[in-house]
């Protein structure tokens, strides 16, 4: 299996390039300051400087800035992120066309870790646990059951399935599941690398149901957001087999001058981190709508 090693520079590129909405990402361009610039025709990243309507828990459309977080009672709403350029959500393509893991057979499930639909390959890492809890934070941070979360991110190496070199065939660390009655889900997945030019992180969609999210992919997403993992476990699990690369793109990053968790919003994205290297880890988010 081959590294993903083309950074931010060409996750950029290819976020101009596919991204249903060209115009969205040179907004936010234009608006993420002149370190942004340069990067045009380059690689992927955040989506913080635009604004962009989201439809909340209670139906309503509202339009959000992505610095800004509304907030009721103990709980606020998570900041929207781009879902960049890998999202496998029909969005966009790969080398064999669109690219669409939501459709796929076995798609719904909790253990992620290997492929489905043609492959068994397993995606070698430090085992991770990841639960998010929907709430809503226009009612008192009521749990929200019955919603549909696809989250995806790439492997120890840096890649992602059905984009990356050598790992197109692959579809493993990507998956869906329906909220329950707490509003909880939990995958069981790996911890990721840190490729060049982003800080650790995993996406996720947030869509009403598991029809909307495997009926109408990419159109009808409640949230779209990002997790940023805390720096003293990315040191622990970098320190071991299989991560060597990540401890140098570590190294060279911030959140601080990450360009999607750059915004002082991160707070909200950190999960609470539990476990060790040897065991494992569990992560764990409460996500306001």
């Amino acid at each position: 299996m081959m590294a993903h090693k083309h950074g931010l520079t060409h996750d950029l590129e290819t976020l101009i390039q596919t991204a249903p909405d060209r115009r969205r990402v040179l907004r936010w361009l234009s608006v993420g300051g002149a370190a942004a610039l340069p990067l045009i025709g380059c690689g992927g990243g955040g989506d913080d400087g635009g604004t962009s309507a989201a439809t909340t828990a209670t139906g309503t459309t509202t339009t959000t800035t992505a610095s800004t977080t509304a907030s009721s009672g103990s709980c606020s709403v998570i900041p929207s992120e781009t879902a960049g350029p890998y999202p496998g959500d029909g969005s966009n393509s790969n080398s064999s066309g669109i690219a669409n893991a939501l459709t796929l057979s076995g798609i719904v499930r909790s253990d992620i870790r290997s492929s489905i639909a043609g492959s068994s390959t397993t995606a070698p890492g430090v085992p991770l646990s990841v639960t998010l809890k929907l709430v809503n934070t226009g009612a008192s941070c009521a749990s929200l059951a019955g919603y549909a979360i696809y989250l995806w991110h790439c492997t120890r190496d840096g890649g992602y399935s059905m984009y990356s070199s050598g790992i197109t065939g692959e579809n493993y660390l990507r998956g869906v599941q329906v909220t329950d009655s707490n509003g909880e889900v939990t995958f069981s997945t790996v911890f990721p690398g840190c490729y060049s030019g982003r800080w650790p992180h995993i996406h996720f969609e947030v869509y009403a149901s598991l029809a909307a999210a495997t009926t109408t992919p990419a159109s009808d997403q409640v949230r779209t957001s990002q997790l940023a993992l805390p720096k003293t476990a990315c040191d622990a699990v970098y320190a071991s087999t299989g991560y060597s690369a990540s401890v140098s793109n570590l190294a060279a990053i911030s959140l601080a001058s990450d360009n999607v968790f750059s915004d002082d919003s991160a707070a909200l994205q950190m999960p609470t981190l539990t476990g060790n290297v040897s065991s494992g880890y569990a992560a764990t988010l409460t996500v306001g709508l």
